[in-house]
């Protein structure tokens, strides 16, 4: 696998542009699908109530095709470098999520809201300069034995197992008033989402050189598993978006996701393997960096400057309006009511 000057190789080059198109599209869908759920709320039954009128809204569909096509990037991307390198560039797409929230739904964007977006940069570009190389893997059979380990089947049953008790029993109380419940359900299936999606892409890149695996049952039990990870992430995300504000779900579903995601693949794929324990620590610091930043952008969404008023997670539109309130200006709730005791 040829090298480039920085030492990295050039799959991890070509997995990094991916990369960073998606992270354009992605932060753009969301902003975009944002506005089509708000007027689809504004004629019918809001997603977050459990309507589905933004499925006649052309707006929330040209929003789904930018997330598709970011989707498509990185799904690209996956199949050229490591989970651990693909995934947290992730950040790049809150960056520009807040930045049109703020330029278009009117989202207040703080200074520190901007340091954060800074951090997740820094943080970003840690990661990039000490991501381990793309595994070499000639068969999705390969693949497959690694998703089958005892360790990556105990990840899959807690995942699984915790997706349905929080759909079962948690959403019919907390929905409306947590975020991280509907998030939550979107990074956990997102975590499997990755790996099989890095796993077709790999079949489908060996395919794409000669070696055919589409012939492979394991090909396609990729592709299933793909795509029930997908719709449960879709549907879930937007009743995340349609209930609670944009830049909120937006960083908050990336260090879910991205946490979940790394674990998964340091699992299955042994990404950690071989690297000394002080790239392992530049990498995990990397990280932290980045959750610092999403952390100030999400403390700081709904400060106004010279404000200390410390802000979290925004009402329900409902309760909004029931109260009389602005529901674009109401400040966010106190980060001491997340979840149930």
């Amino acid at each position: 696998m040829a090298e480039t000057e920085i030492g990295m190789s050039t799959d991890n080059i070509k997995g990094l542009l991916l990369a960073l198109s998606s992270s354009l599209f992605i932060g753009a869908s969301f902003i975009v699908k944002k506005k089509g759920l708000k007027k689809a709320g504004a004629s019918g039954i809001r997603a977050g109530a459990g309507g589905y009128t933004y499925l006649f809204e052309p707006l929330w569909w040209i929003g789904m095709i930018t997330m598709i096509a970011g989707e498509i990037a990185n799904f690209a991307a996956y199949a050229f470098a490591p989970a651990i390198l693909v995934t947290p560039l992730g950040a790049l797409s809150i960056i520009i999520s807040a930045a049109l929230a703020h330029a278009i739904l009117q989202e207040k964007l703080h200074t520190f809201g901007i340091l954060g977006c800074a951090l997740c940069v820094v943080g970003s570009t840690t990661i990039v300069l000490h991501a381990p190389q793309e595994r070499e893997i000639e068969s999705v059979k390969e693949v497959w034995h690694l998703a089958t380990e005892p360790a990556f089947l105990l990840y899959a049953a807690i995942v699984i197992t915790a997706a349905v008790v929080i759909i079962i029993r948690v959403i019919p109380h907390y929905g409306q008033t947590h975020v991280m419940v509907y998030i939550s359900i979107c990074s956990l299936m997102g975590s499997l989402s990755v790996m099989s999606v890095k796993a077709l892409g790999i079949a489908l890149k060996l395919t794409f050189s000669g070696m055919n695996q589409l012939l492979y049952p394991q090909t396609w039990a990729f592709t299933l598993i793909v795509l029930a990870c997908v719709i449960t992430q879709i549907n879930y995300l937007n009743k995340a978006l349609d209930t609670f504000n944009a830049a909120v779900v937006s960083p908050i579903y990336y260090v879910m996701f991205t946490s979940l995601t790394i674990l998964a693949s340091v699992i299955m794929f042994k990404d950690w393997d071989g690297k000394n324990a002080s790239q392992i620590v530049t990498e995990i610091c990397g990280f932290v960096t980045i959750l610092s930043g999403t952390f100030l952008l999400h403390e700081t969404k709904d400060m106004v400057e010279g404000s200390s008023q410390s802000l979290s997670l925004r009402l329900p539109k409902h309760e909004e309006e029931d109260e009389g309130l602005d529901p674009e200006g109401i400040p966010l709730r106190q980060l001491d009511t997340l979840g149930p005791k």
